[in-house]
């Protein structure tokens, strides 16, 4: 469910997000009710295991908005007895007063985006909560939720190995069982990007950020929360089922502006523009912009480039039931060999999987590991 309201713009966020100052909230909700019933109509018989409301800031909606929606959907579809039902939030004084109505709403996990535990770095990160307000909000977060998580920025620009250490055993020790840790990237169509081109602030350097990298994997681990992704580390159990769902390769319906879906082996697209979305749906009941038939070289490749972002890496037999080819079918044999030589693949019981050095390069992993 992508809410695709901000209060403001983040520099560095590259998603379909918009400043907003009102919001229509009745409007709204009937609209992404209009577009769930759409999208239960071409799936009924589906079990829905999670529930993730993304945005954008999601925390802005009315809590009876959210519980508008999760009812519906209990309602459309059989729900797993242990669904989980997670909220992004951002961690300002008055959106932590409303975690209890959310909690009340139906969400069972919160995702907070904390990104920096220092009042410097947020300023710059350009968040409107500053590092007390974050504290704050976890300890909040922490007596009204079993589960929660939140989010972290590193690599900022003059970040050293010392200051991410101590910032890292910080939040380590404020943990709910989970924490996502993100390397900080500069994408085109964000405010850095002129910046950065100008030379206005610099990042760390590959070595040191990969560096940081390992060092946060490290950390996380000996505190009992190991990487079970790329940027995601969690205790045993407490890893996020919904996005697990997608480095798997799993069917889900993406409900909103600019929301993407994966159903029946058919990528989905919603429009982007809120305004146009919202017009759509009201008119048409949805506002898929555009539908795509994944043939099995696809959903294959989908699965490659997904699952070696896994700690688990790629199940071979599960790579078969989702795309009907066999993993070596589809891997290059030769260079397969070569990587795991070069130490970027391992060999798992049960597929392959990259290592610590491999996930530093992914993209390029990926495009050598593919036969052509």
């Amino acid at each position: 469910m992508h809410w695709p309201f901000c209060l403001s713009k983040c520099p560095y966020c590259d998603f379909n997000s918009h400043a907003a100052d009102t919001i229509d909230q009745d409007r709204w909700r009937r609209a992404l009710l209009a577009e769930l019933e759409h999208f239960a109509a071409r799936k009924p018989e589906a079990e829905v295991t999670s529930i993730f409301f993304g945005g954008g800031t999601p925390s802005l909606m009315a809590p009876a908005t959210i519980a508008a929606l999760i009812d519906r959907i209990h309602q459309l579809w059989h729900c797993d007895p242990l669904i989980e039902i997670t909220l992004e939030a951002n961690p300002s004084t008055v959106e932590a007063q409303r975690f209890r109505d959310f909690r009340a709403a139906g969400i069972n996990r919160l995702s907070l985006g904390v990104q920096a535990l220092n009042d410097a770095d947020l300023r710059f990160l350009g968040r409107r909560h500053d590092a007390g307000e974050a504290l704050a909000a976890l300890d909040v977060a922490a007596k009204t939720f079993d589960r929660f998580s939140f989010d972290l920025i590193y690599a900022r620009p003059g970040q050293t190995m010392a200051a991410w250490r101590a910032e890292l055993t910080q939040a380590l020790a404020l943990t709910g069982g989970h924490l996502s840790a993100y390397q900080l990237t500069i994408e085109e169509g964000t405010a850095f990007y002129p910046i950065h081109a100008r030379g206005e602030f610099q990042l760390p350097d590959e070595d040191l950020a990969a560096d940081l990298f390992a060092l946060t994997r490290c950390m996380a681990a000996e505190a009992g929360l190991p990487a079970y992704e790329i940027s995601n580390h969690a205790r045993p159990g407490q890893e996020s089922r919904h996005n697990l769902t997608y480095w798997r390769g799993g069917d889900y319906v993406g409900i909103g502006p600019g929301a993407h879906g994966r159903l029946n082996h058919r990528a989905t697209r919603q429009h982007r523009a809120p305004d146009v979305w919202l017009r759509r749906v009201e008119t048409h009941g949805h506002a898929c912009q555009g539908e795509e038939a994944l043939d099995a070289r696809t959903r294959a490749e989908e699965l490659v480039m997904m699952g070696l972002r896994l700690n688990e890496g790629i199940h071979a037999d599960h790579f078969r039931d989702q795309c009907g080819l066999d993993l070596w079918q589809v891997i290059d044999v030769q260079a397969h060999a070569h990587l795991e030589q070069d130490g970027l693949l391992r060999r798992t019981a049960h597929g392959i999987a990259a290592t610590e050095a491999g996930l530093l390069v992914l993209n390029s992993l990926t495009g050598a590991l593919l036969r052509a």
